[in-house]
């Protein structure tokens, strides 16, 4: 939720010159093309997709939010390219979250291209079918709030849109479930799947590394830093992994990045730099409010941080944000667990970490 170099709301895209969110098909290297699609009530304004053409049809690394404008604004831009759904052959989506999966299912069974998405979305999706056909209450995001001391905001969320339960015909399985590293054959280019949970459990990035370019998801994201935390269920230490898997992208050729949101950025160093030394800066941050607060939820810390680039206070958050900088508080806290800094206790009303003496 925090921001490094220009504001994503700002930022102009060396491949179209114009905002990164303006529409089009902009052409970011021979036979491909970023487009970029709307997200209404999103903060974030557009989601990239990126396509790739090969000698039997198109490949998209992800495909949007399943809302009518965004589908029509894909089809718009792909016949400006001489193309359209039909010429679809695959979708590769980098992670299971609503503005990069629901689109690529509902295009995919729709005109039989495949659809590919990392196994470790699987049990978000059996959860999200779960809760859309057997009649549960309130969305599963509810519960994770409520474990990080937010249980106001979570009945916030309940009465409006963001506790709404999932539709399952916006969510259905893929036809491909990518385990562990591969190669995917476009054409000419061979595209490498990085396994790089964090994110969400499940998320890749795509490295074509003849090309030089990085599909980089919500992995990295050049002007703001993606949610950690913010999963069903809820994952085992989604800071660690997520700082992990950018030492693993760090291992990667220094490479051009193409992200899902923002513009496209010259270097995954050092973009991947930035973002470690980020997080080391926050964790020195929740260790001092934990030593000043004393035993205290995530909500508390968080009420401590600066949030988004401008380091707005908490309170100036919609409920929203605040929701989901409850749980990122609560990734932070719970990586000063495993590396001893912290301990944590289970707690009706959220777990409740305290700082170990130094």
């Amino acid at each position: 939720m925090t921001t490094g170099g220009i504001a994503t709301g700002h930022a102009v895209s060396p491949d179209s010159g114009r905002h990164w969110a303006d529409e089009g098909a902009w052409q970011v290297a021979e036979g491909i093309h970023r487009i970029p699609l709307p997200l209404p009530m999103d903060a974030l304004k557009a989601v990239n997709i990126y396509v790739v053409a090969g000698d039997d049809g198109l490949t998209l690394i992800d495909g949007g939010w399943a809302i009518p404008v965004a589908r029509e604004l894909l089809d718009k831009s792909l016949r400006s390219i001489g193309s359209g759904f039909g010429d679809i052959k695959r979708f590769l989506v980098t992670h299971v979250h609503r503005d990069h999966y629901t689109l690529a299912t509902v295009l995919g069974h729709e005109f039989g291209a495949e659809v590919a998405l990392g196994a470790g979305e699987q049990p978000a999706l059996e959860l999200l079918h779960r809760a859309g056909l057997d009649g549960l209450d309130e969305s599963p995001f509810l519960a994770v709030l409520r474990t990080a001391g937010a249980a106001e905001i979570a009945d916030l969320w309940a009465s409006g849109h963001n506790g709404e339960l999932p539709n399952p015909v916006d969510w259905a399985f893929p036809d491909v479930w990518i385990e562990g590293d591969r190669q995917f054959d476009v054409g000419h280019r061979t595209l490498d799947a990085v396994h790089t949970p964090g994110h969400t459990p499940g998320h890749y990035v795509y490295a074509d590394q003849a090309e030089g370019v990085l599909f980089s998801g919500d992995h990295v994201l050049p002007t703001i830093t993606p949610s950690i935390g913010f999963t069903v269920p809820p994952a085992e230490q989604p800071l660690g992994q997520f700082m992990a898997s950018l030492a693993r992208v760090r291992e990667l050729p220094d490479l051009r990045v193409l992200p899902a949101h923002g513009p496209v950025a010259p270097s995954s160093y050092e973009r991947v730099d930035e973002l470690l030394v980020h997080h080391e800066e926050r964790l020195t941050q929740c260790l001092a409010s934990l030593r000043e607060r004393g035993s205290v939820t995530s909500l508390v810390v968080a009420r401590d941080l600066g949030w988004t680039r401008h380091e707005r206070a908490f309170g100036e958050l919609d409920v929203f944000s605040q929701g989901m900088a409850a749980m990122e508080t609560k990734a932070h806290l719970e990586l000063l667990v495993a590396r001893g800094q912290a301990t944590e206790v289970a707690d009706p009303d959220g777990v409740v970490f305290t700082a170990v003496p130094s």
